[in-house]
């Protein structure tokens, strides 16, 4: 019997990721060409929807914490799971795709158990900017995390912030939230087939 069968809800699956994957290994990429930018931009919206479901769950009290923790864990080790690519520039786009989901994993695990944290989306993305310039990965991805919650509960993330800095880890998980945060206002599924 699946788990669709018991009347468990399904938020995501390993067969969903790898059709994904397999559509970035099957296409010829070009991350300056429209359509295969957009490709991986729906595999991230994908994920990140896959989050928001999770959190609507929770917040309808469908799931209750632990559940919602552990749907959040299984979505993260599908996610995040070693991918194995012989095209050295596809394995680089989808770390980056990876890398920008790390966030959006935490940031929701965090405001399931803790609640949003205090402060000012804006801010915390410009303290994870300086904790990055410092060379404090750990410090600047917490700072990301808190914005995340702060978006979870509402607050809009601005984007356009992101000029203000050099391109980095930071844009990539802030890149991340902001999928996030269109999940959360419109969770429909992104269609697998282009």
């Amino acid at each position: 019997m699946t788990d669709e069968e018991e009347g468990i809800e399904t938020f995501y699956s390993a067969e969903r990721w790898q059709n994904w994957l397999d559509r970035v290994e099957e296409e010829d990429l070009d991350p300056e060409n429209e359509d295969s930018a957009r490709l991986l931009l729906n595999l991230q919206d994908d994920a990140a929807i896959a989050v928001a479901k999770i959190l609507a769950a929770y917040e309808e009290g469908r799931v209750d914490e632990d559940r919602a923790v552990e749907e959040l864990g299984d979505v993260r080790d599908i996610v995040l799971s070693e991918v194995d690519f012989d095209d050295e520039d596809k394995l680089m786009l989808i770390d980056g795709v990876q890398t920008s989901l790390v966030p959006v994993f935490y940031a929701a695990e965090e405001y399931i158990v803790a609640g949003p944290t205090e402060g000012d989306v804006d801010e915390f993305v410009r303290a994870a900017a300086g904790a990055e310039a410092d060379e404090d990965l750990d410090a600047a991805l917490g700072y990301v995390v808190q914005a995340g919650t702060r978006v979870i509960d509402g607050d809009t993330l601005d984007v356009d912030l992101l000029e203000e800095f050099e391109y980095g880890l930071v844009s990539e998980w802030v890149n991340g939230l902001d999928s996030l945060q269109s999940a959360l206002e419109d969770p429909e599924v992104v269609e697998e087939e282009g």
